[in-house]
């Protein structure tokens, strides 16, 4: 398992916050779909952005089943 840490300042968005976010996300195929849906549950990346390529990076990595 990975280290939790803090990926959205803003919002306080941890990394295992997204993957629980994921775990409802049916179409692993699509990675901007995904982003959208842990939008909706965490808010993160609405604040000031600054973490959008993280958390796209995250939701990649988890959707690789890294």
């Amino acid at each position: 398992m990975i280290e939790n840490y803090t990926v959205c300042n803003c919002k306080q968005v941890t990394y295992a916050d997204i993957a629980n976010a994921l775990d409802t996300h049916k179409n692993f195929d699509n990675v901007l779909a995904a982003f959208d849906d842990v939008q909706k549950v965490t808010h993160c990346s609405t604040g000031c952005g600054g973490c959008h390529d993280k958390v796209m990076d995250i939701i990649s990595q988890i959707m690789m089943g890294h």
